[in-house]
């Protein structure tokens, strides 16, 4: 199974909790020892289950919007300013975090705000939540705009992409660690074809298809 990089120095902090622990209950027979050793290897287990990365086909139609994350839709609403219509997936802890393109096109801008860390399933607390912001020309369609919204757990968000980037829909752009929201903001010309509750799949979900179907 493959790891998400940034997920390896999680699960090597668990391991060392677990030999340190192995080893104090050796030297003197400690029930704290045992505590620890356990208590590392299921940090170690649940990093090495949280931090995975499966391989994904890329998709090929280009009528459709993809959904950037794994998760349950939590809302599909116009939210401002103007005729744009929001996404928002909630990512549970036990759900890949890696976060994938919705479209093929350019990136235009990348851009971190800070924010509070409210629970990331509550609305509409959740919206002021810190976040990266990657706007994409979707080759030539229009601008469809994506966020990695962190929660109350989740406090770290990593993207490793930039204005100027080639944008493939369904490649891999960022993990946001533990759980967390993401939101995709449709133009006029895009029509959503999920609704609340629904599962979605990161990089095989489409979320939305351009109106004109070119």
């Amino acid at each position: 199974m493959k790891i998400a990089i940034f997920g390896w120095k999680f699960i090597i902090l668990g391991l060392v909790a677990a030999a340190a622990g192995g080893a104090l209950w050796r030297l003197k027979g400690s029930n704290a020892g045992i505590a620890l050793g356990v208590l590392g290897v299921l940090f170690a287990l649940f990093s090495t289950y949280f931090f995975r990365d499966p391989d994904r086909a890329l998709p090929t139609d280009s009528s459709k919007l993809y959904s950037s994350g794994d998760g349950v839709i939590m809302s599909v609403a116009n939210e401002g300013p103007g005729p744009v219509t929001t996404v928002r997936t909630f990512l549970s802890v036990f759900d890949v975090h890696v976060q994938r393109l919705p479209c093929s096109g350019k990136v235009e801008k990348v851009q971190y705000k800070e924010g509070s860390f409210v629970a990331a399933m509550k609305q509409p607390e959740s919206f002021h939540n810190e976040r990266n912001i990657v706007s994409i020309a979707c080759e030539g369609r229009g601008t469809v705009v994506v966020e990695q919204i962190a929660g109350l757990i989740a406090r770290r968000i990593r993207c490793w992409i930039g204005a100027g980037d080639a944008s493939v829909a369904g490649e891999r752009y960022g993990l946001i660690q533990f759980g967390s929201q993401a939101a995709l903001h449709l133009p006029e010309g895009a029509r959503p074809l999920v609704k609340p509750g629904d599962r979605v799949v990161g990089g095989v979900t489409p979320l939305a298809e351009w109106t004109d179907n070119n």
